[in-house]
């Protein structure tokens, strides 16, 4: 870091010292590129070689971050008119008091003292530069109708993130990504699903972890897109949401689950930027998206008898469109299979259902969730006792969870059986069912 603002910094004296016609003790040309090849420590951060003014222009993005007060220079006013010099371009931040460079700043900094840089500049930052497609330094924020390269230049949460903190960048949930990371502790052994649910699952991950190869060794690329579709549909509680968590763990892959109430907008287009913005990001970075819920935003299409059903109908198609297109991978949940729209099937590889847990499954699930200590001498009658009460898995945490509260609270280390009668009771209550049997 230090090397590299040094590096700027020496670039930035040399400039303004031919832009002012001052003296130059060293006899050294200031605008002469090849005076200056930046350290090797930007080659991390950046996917592709890059030219000498690519490099000016990426680390003139990163000064407000790492060393603002180099850019203070920019901050002189003309005496004659008493304003700053259009020619430095910039911006004053609406909390930092330093100077913001702009794609104006940088057509001054590579034009001085040579030919003028304006089309060069606006190619770098245009979108079909690697800049804007790599999502590593954008310019934005022009007025509308104003110039280009009005607007500040940008780095990317990502960059910043390797750059100022040596890690790779977890996004917060916000407006522009209406999603959160899901994370467990658990692991992939501690799933307990069907023996046929398994295989299908397993299958999947030898997909996202080989796709690359399987697509090239028969010359499948034509045929089988990148990326992978999946639903999975079944009652609440049965383990979806925890299976696509361990799912990316297994294969070292993020999982972000998008927030509905986020994405969609009461406002016609916004829906399609939201959705835009979060499939992009996902897609930079080999994320897996995870809806949750998923008929509350792909339900069936309805009959366009308004303007809201038509813009309802064509945010469904939209983002229809954008799963088909993603290279990424996407899980969807619903308990709600048969809300959603026929049309929505097509675009996926597969659709799993996760039942409710039977006996056996019920009593792997307690006896990996219960402590030891809690069963006492007659651990094998207890668990074959709960095992009987038809709990999904998610219901039998809510018990794991009651009775823990229950145990902490009377300082007791064993818990009874009439302990877990209530707990149990109650969760059954909630869910409108009646106790499988008496105890």
């Amino acid at each position: 870091m230090r090397t590299m603002i040094e590096s700027f910094t020496a670039y930035l004296r040399r400039v303004f010292t031919l832009y002012w016609n001052i003296a130059d003790p060293k006899n050294e040309r200031a605008a002469d590129p090849h005076l200056f090849l930046f350290p090797q420590e930007l080659s991390p951060f950046l996917p592709h070689e890059t030219t000498f003014e690519e490099q000016v222009v990426f680390l003139l993005a990163l000064m407000p971050h790492a060393a603002p007060e180099v850019l203070d220079p920019f901050l002189i006013q003309d005496p004659d008119l008493k304003r700053p010099y259009t020619r430095f371009g910039g911006w004053r931040g609406d909390s930092h008091t330093g100077f913001l460079p702009t794609g104006e700043t940088a057509v001054f900094l590579l034009s001085a003292g040579g030919a003028d840089k304006r089309q060069e500049v606006c190619r770098l930052l245009g979108t079909e530069h690697w800049f804007h497609t790599d999502h590593i330094l954008r310019c934005e924020g022009q007025g509308r109708g104003e110039p280009f390269l009005s607007g500040r230049l940008i780095l990317s949460e990502e960059v910043l993130s390797r750059i100022l903190y040596n890690k790779e960048y977890e996004p917060g949930f916000s407006t522009e990504f209406p999603a959160r990371r899901i994370t467990t502790s658990l692991e992939w052994n501690d799933l307990i699903l069907p023996y046929y649910l398994r295989e299908d699952l397993e299958e999947i991950c030898h997909w996202l972890s080989h796709q690359q190869e399987i697509r090239e060794q028969w010359e499948l690329g034509r045929w089988l897109r990148p990326g992978y579709r999946c639903l999975f549909y079944g009652p609440p509680g049965t383990g979806k949401t925890l299976t696509a968590t361990l799912l990316g763990k297994r294969i070292g892959r993020p999982v972000y689950r998008v927030d509905l109430s986020a994405v969609v907008s009461k406002y016609i287009g916004e829906t399609e930027k939201n959705l835009s913005r979060l499939f992009d990001r996902a897609g930079q970075h080999n994320w897996i998206l995870f809806f949750d819920e998923a008929d509350a935003l792909f339900g069936t299409r309805t009959e366009a008898r308004s303007s809201n059903d038509r813009h309802s109908n064509q945010e469904t198609a939209y983002l229809l469109q954008r799963i088909e297109e993603f290279p990424g991978t996407v899980l969807l949940a619903t308990n709600l299979k048969d809300n959603l729209d026929e049309a929505f099937f097509r675009r996926f590889q597969s659709a799993l259902y996760f039942p409710m847990p039977d006996e056996e499954a019920r009593y792997r699930l307690w006896q990996g969730m219960l402590p030891a200590g809690w069963l006492g001498g007659e651990a094998e009658a207890l668990l074959r006792e709960l095992s009987r009460h038809p709990l999904s898995g998610g219901s039998m945490v809510n018990v794991l969870r009651s009775c823990a509260v229950r145990l902490h609270a009377a300082g007791q280390q064993e818990a009874t059986a009439g302990l877990f009668r209530n707990t149990i009771e109650k969760e059954l209550e909630k869910e409108g069912k009646i106790v499988a049997a008496q105890w």
